[in-house]
């Protein structure tokens, strides 16, 4: 099923409905996703992209409907990750003659990924490519989030070719962000952010910023994954900005495992403390609740409680993930503190502390720790110890 999106511009990408998760089985999705794949017809004839090997049948059958393959005199690498370049010696095995353009990153990654192709022309930042009547322009945007990823721009359209950024996993029988439910866009775009751009956003930063003053202007911004974005483009750009800033909501998220229930008591009476000075919060039982959800959440909140009982010495494995996560994506402006109950040795909060330490989330109180189970006395000082966190959340800038 195709898509026009300006007359001689098509959308030839590919749906998968099912996924379930993506990067193997790092990241969770609920809505599958698309492989975007755009095919510009002029004069001369350029792909933007390919999809995942997985659904190169479909993909060519798409393509076929509008050129023959062998038709085709350029394929635009904006960026050779498998799902987008995993199509790449199927197109070449079909018109040897077919041009690769990409990036020096771009070079790269096409050589380690498909050895021996060699008829690669690489392109910087205000180089253009002639197709006749349009022209595509390249913009670097390094780490967005790969080493070779880079925008095309058709300036006669006024339409961008995104590569990874502003997109979302999200599958639908419609192409564009004004055909689908907004709140399911966002909740998609936001997660993408999240999981995937959050360790970049001083790169994001910089490089929207070199776009900006190239004042290309934008009627359409068509992303690698989800939905193309043709009403007022510039909100997911914005965003984009607002996202990689460090700002956030005065809002908590509390994330928590439980043996015995001793911990989820304190938990659960540390989210009274939060209430009662007004801060909005959200309880995730780590055990049960989905990773990537909670880091969701971590952009958008001010502040992090984390808790657990001290088992073997350490933390309890639920919980690790979680921090390994929170190291990784290397949140910006995040405060944090930690609680939990112990038999006897009673290691597991300062094994917290140490973590959220390595994950640059500041450690703004000393933890809170209960042997076996807390009893009325120990819930009030949880109460207190969510309610002098909920301040240090209300001190923050906005």
């Amino acid at each position: 099923m195709t898509a026009e999106i300006r007359p001689g511009i098509h959308w030839v990408g590919s749906i998968e409905w099912t996924l379930k998760h993506f990067h193997s089985h790092e990241l969770s999705i609920y809505r599958g996703t698309t492989y975007n794949s755009y095919l510009v017809v002029d004069d001369k004839i350029a792909l933007i992209d390919t999809v995942k090997n997985t659904h190169l049948e479909e993909f060519l059958r798409e393509v076929e409907k509008i050129v023959p393959v062998s038709k085709i005199d350029y394929l635009v690498v904006d960026h050779c990750e498998p799902d987008h370049g995993g199509s790449i010696p199927a197109l070449l095995a079909r018109n040897p003659n077919l041009k690769i353009v990409c990036s020096k990153g771009g070079q790269v990654s096409v050589n380690r990924h498909h050895p021996g192709i060699t008829n690669l022309q690489v392109v910087k930042t205000g180089d253009s490519l002639s197709l006749g009547k349009r022209t595509l322009r390249f913009f670097e945007a390094q780490m967005l989030h790969w080493p070779d990823t880079m925008f095309s721009y058709c300036p006669e359209e006024k339409l961008l070719f995104s590569a990874d950024a502003f997109g979302q996993h999200y599958a639908h029988a419609n192409r564009f962000a004004d055909q689908v439910d907004a709140c399911e866009l966002w909740e998609e775009a936001i997660k993408y952010f999240a999981n995937i751009l959050t360790p970049f956003c001083g790169q994001i930063v910089k490089k929207i910023n070199e776009f900006s003053a190239l004042n290309w202007p934008l009627e359409v911004i068509c992303p690698a994954h989800g939905a193309i974005w043709r009403q007022d483009p510039m909100q997911i750009v914005k965003k984009y900005l607002e996202w990689s800033s460090g700002k956030a909501e005065p809002t908590a998220v509390v994330v928590f495992d439980s043996i015995w229930h001793g911990t989820e008591r304190m938990a659960k009476a540390i989210c009274r403390g939060l209430e009662a000075e007004g801060v909005t919060y959200r309880l995730y039982h780590a055990g049960v609740a989905d990773l990537h959800d909670v880091m969701t959440q971590m952009l958008l909140a001010r502040g992090l409680l984390i808790g657990g009982p001290t088992l073997n010495n350490n933390l309890m494995p639920s919980l690790a993930p979680y921090l390994e996560e929170l190291r990784g994506l290397r949140f910006l402006n995040k405060i944090g503190a930690a609680f939990g109950t112990y038999g006897w040795s009673g290691e597991g909060v300062k094994r917290f502390e140490e973590a959220l330490d390595k994950a640059t989330i500041k450690v703004v109180q000393p933890g809170l720790r209960v042997q076996f189970a807390p009893n009325e006395d120990d819930l009030k000082t949880c109460e207190a110890f969510g309610r002098e966190f909920a301040r240090r959340i209300k001190e923050m800038a906005g």
